[in-house]
């Protein structure tokens, strides 16, 4: 496995896009009551790719795991620090713990077989995944806008099937709508806030931005920033500023033991 200087394990150098993510990737209140509620009764937590520790519950004994020393160095002093190795090849006995999390990492293992093995190899109860499912991407507006974006998550997100077959066992995907005042900046995050995305660190926090090069960036802000003058965006979209939740690409996995 090839690691960057920073110790990113993925296709993203988090060393390099990194620096804000603690910034602009807030948990959001409803989505970890989400994650919180499919864990279960579980006592210990592995949080693998837990990154700044987004989502990681409280009240449980969590054990957090992040190959990328920037992101490690983003926890807050609350959060227990994190080990530094990849979901491919943790460091854990059998069956260590009670249930196992992971919110918007799968994407950037290296080996998504491997590492939903390893996953599964520590864990007794249920296995959590927040992700996207890459079938559902191109529903939003900003395919439209920064085609190239859209298409590395499209290319990037495992499908459903390949984490219910890594996992095995009984796996369900529960859909999760994204609340209009979202806080975890992630790109559907900002469906009814288009003018967030203007921001480059906005977009420096969603690693799929990283897969264009500075043309796209600059040719995204110019075709956004004028439809948003002109009024064009809200002819067509309008809406959505007021739509209190969207139904784009986001889920929950939940696979038993």
């Amino acid at each position: 496995m090839v690691r960057s200087q920073d110790g990113s394990a993925g296709d993203a150098d988090y060393g390099a896009i990194g620096s804000a993510y603690a910034r602009y990737r807030q948990p959001d209140p409803r989505l970890a009551a989400r994650v919180d509620e499919a864990l279960g009764s579980a006592r210990t937590v592995l949080n693998v790719g837990a990154g700044s520790g987004s989502y990681e519950p409280l009240g449980r004994e969590v054990t957090a795991v992040e190959p990328s020393a920037s992101m490690r160095s983003q926890r807050p002093s609350y959060r227990v620090p994190a080990v530094d190795a990849t979901a491919e090849d943790l460091p854990f006995p059998d069956d260590s713990f009670d249930a196992a999390m992971t919110t918007f990492s799968v994407h950037q293992w290296t080996d998504l077989g491997a590492g939903l093995r390893e996953v599964r190899r520590v864990t007794r109860g249920p296995v959590v995944i927040l992700t996207c499912d890459p079938s559902l991407v191109h529903r939003f507006w900003l395919h439209e806008y920064a085609p190239g974006v859209i298409d590395a998550e499209a290319r990037r997100y495992p499908s459903l099937s390949a984490l219910a077959d890594g996992l095995a066992g009984t796996t369900h995907v529960v859909p999760v709508p994204v609340p209009l005042d979202c806080v975890d900046g992630f790109n559907e995050a900002y469906y009814g806030r288009p003018e967030a995305l203007l921001d480059p660190l906005a977009r420096l926090s969603c690693s799929a931005w990283s897969f264009v090069d500075e043309r796209a960036h600059q040719r995204f802000a110019e075709h956004l920033g004028g439809d948003l003058e002109r009024g064009r965006w809200d002819d067509r979209f309008g809406p959505l500023r007021s739509q209190p939740t969207f139904d784009g690409s986001l889920v929950l996995v939940v696979a038993g033991p």
